[in-house]
């Protein structure tokens, strides 16, 4: 049976998340063998490697481009920093299906972003999507419960640097190759855990900690390539929406591999993030907006 570019593009999306998600995991379970920056720093080294590598070979690198451009792309090399310290940091301290419900609400934050700040037209539906899926968000968090820890705010803060970095993103010329984007902040989280990890304790890894590490690396990779395919192949407003199935992942590799399983509140508050994010993506589909470049991340 052939399939339909959408049904290829929504399918290299789940693998992609499912890629993002394992990898996830996989620092997870780094958390209480190595420690943060040096599990961050070799990680990114792998990760220049292979897209330096990539980039030559498509001929996607190019660094003679405007100042104004250089400015933005230090601004966005910046939040990808804040994004990586605050969303790792988070997961190796929380729950790995509570950490990834909270990230969901990322383009609910984008959307509502994007019209505070960029004046983008967003009509009253939209707006009460947002609002809804933020008060799921709450649901997620809890603020003071007994649940509620400062692992839940990490997680928050990461939303926002992703969605400072999106913004940024929006207003690069097309004068800047997406690759040479991606590989600064690649260098920027790794420098930026290099001197994390010079001033630390390093410890010897062994050899489940280098196949964790290994896995981790090759995941993120593969959830790079994934989901660009996938933004290549269908159309936007169609695949975008298959970013959720991560949700999915985590909750099965939380539950199988660490033993967690959220609350009925958390299931109901992810369900929430679920639902109204999706429901802006139709709603920007139904309006015909051109959706922006979908960067490659840095996590």
């Amino acid at each position: 049976m052939m399939l339909s570019d959408n049904m290829r593009g929504a399918l290299l999306m789940m693998g992609g998340m499912a890629a993002f998600t394992f990898n996830d995991a996989c620092m997870k379970a780094l958390s209480g063998e190595v420690p943060f920056f040096q599990a961050l720093f070799l990680r990114g080294v792998g990760t220049i490697i292979f897209l330096f590598a990539l980039a030559l070979m498509l001929g996607g690198l190019r660094w003679r481009f405007p100042l104004r451009d250089w400015g933005l792309t230090v601004v966005r090399t910046l939040a990808e920093i804040g994004a990586a310290y605050f969303f790792i940091t988070a997961l190796f301290h929380a729950k790995l299906a509570n950490v990834t419900a909270i990230i969901q609400a990322i383009p609910l934050s984008v959307t509502l972003a994007g019209a505070l700040f960029l004046g983008e037209r967003v009509g009253w539906r939209r707006w009460t999507a947002i609002l809804i899926g933020f008060s799921g968000v709450l649901l997620i968090v809890r603020p003071g419960t007994e649940g509620f820890t400062i692992y839940s705010v990490y997680a928050l803060i990461a939303v926002a640097f992703v969605t400072l970095r999106d913004l940024v993103t929006r207003r690069l010329s097309t004068a800047v190759p997406s690759m040479t984007v991606a590989l600064v902040a690649a260098i920027g989280v790794t420098l930026f855990a290099g001197i994390g990890a010079a001033g630390g304790t390093w410890v010897a890894m062994s050899g489940a900690s280098v196949l964790k590490l290994a896995g981790a690396t090759g995941f993120i990779i593969g959830g790079y390539l994934f989901s660009v395919m996938a933004m290549r192949v269908g159309e936007v407003a169609v695949v975008a929406p298959f970013r959720y199935t991560a949700l999915i992942w985590a909750l099965g590799l939380g539950a199988l591999v660490f033993g967690e399983w959220p609350s009925g509140l958390t299931l109901v508050g992810a369900a929430i993030v679920v639902g109204t994010g999706v429901y802006t993506f139709y709603r920007e589909r139904r309006l015909g907006q051109q959706a922006g470049p979908v960067p490659l991340r840095m996590r």
